[in-house]
């Protein structure tokens, strides 16, 4: 500080002192200043330092994020990768599976395709069967038909033959009859015990014949005219009538109906 001068008036010492405060005043904030001024360029130092370490860190980060972004498409890719495969390996396992069954299923199909097939020619064959059993059948049916036919014009036939037998029968007994009662009611003949047999009657009527040849030859030697007689063979006799007795005509009736019906 400047000394103060003797003899000054009081109040230019006043406006001296007041004036060296200033001073000492404005040194004090040019210095407060200067350093204010270092204190502001040391920090505006380092807020480009911390600007250059942000924009720094800040393009570290944004390496990092692409660093990031890329490692993440790419594990995202792989995973991509890894799931198609896995999705692949899976379609394929499927495929495979898939290919097993469908050759199963056309063995199967083939095999249910040659039974199908033999089922059908066994049908084929069956309903052939049925058509020529049918065939057979109908063909039976007009057999039968045919048969029973016969069968009925047979049993009329044979009921016919029955009364026409019943009636010849009757005119035989009656005829012979009158053939016995007309050969042993001659003279000198001798009726029979018990019934005659065919044998007999023959006999008895050849007989009688002869008797009636010799007679109609005595009368030619005699000289009488007679008329001629008619020759006379008589059917031979079988060889059963000659051994038995001539049978009832019950026994006849019952022989000529069992010859028939048989």
């Amino acid at each position: 500080m400047e000394t103060e001068l003797p003899g000054l008036p009081e109040g230019e010492r006043e406006l001296r002192e007041q004036l060296q405060k200033a001073k000492d005043n404005h040194n004090i904030a040019t210095g407060a200043i200067a350093s204010l001024h270092r204190q502001l360029e040391i920090q505006e130092s380092q807020l480009r330092a911390m600007k250059s370490e942000k924009e720094t860190l800040q393009k570290r980060l944004r390496e990092r994020d692409s660093q990031l972004q890329a490692m993440s498409t790419k594990f995202f890719s792989l995973k991509q990768e890894r799931q198609h495969e896995e999705i692949m390996v899976a379609i394929e396992k499927e495929n495979f599976n898939l290919r097993q069954v469908a050759t199963e299923q056309s063995s199967k199909l083939a095999e249910q395709s040659k039974l199908i097939d033999e089922l059908q020619k066994t049908v084929s064959e069956l309903q052939a069967e049925v058509l020529s059993g049918r065939h057979h059948i109908h063909q039976l049916q007009r057999a039968q038909a045919a048969t029973q036919s016969q069968v009925e014009m047979l049993q009329h036939r044979e009921l016919k033959t029955r009364v026409a037998l019943e009636c010849i029968i009757s005119r035989f007994e009656k005829y012979r009859s009158k053939v016995i009662q007309a050969t042993f009611s001659t003279a000198g003949s001798k009726p029979p015990q018990a019934e005659a047999t065919d044998e007999e009657l023959l006999q008895a009527m050849q007989k009688i014949i002869n008797e009636r040849t010799e007679f109609h030859q005595v009368l030619k030697q005699k000289g009488i005219k007679v008329p001629p007689l008619h020759s006379i063979n008589p059917p031979p006799s079988s060889p059963t009538s000659t051994k038995g007795r001539r049978k009832s005509p019950t026994s006849r009736k019952s022989s000529l109906k069992s010859s028939l019906s048989g």
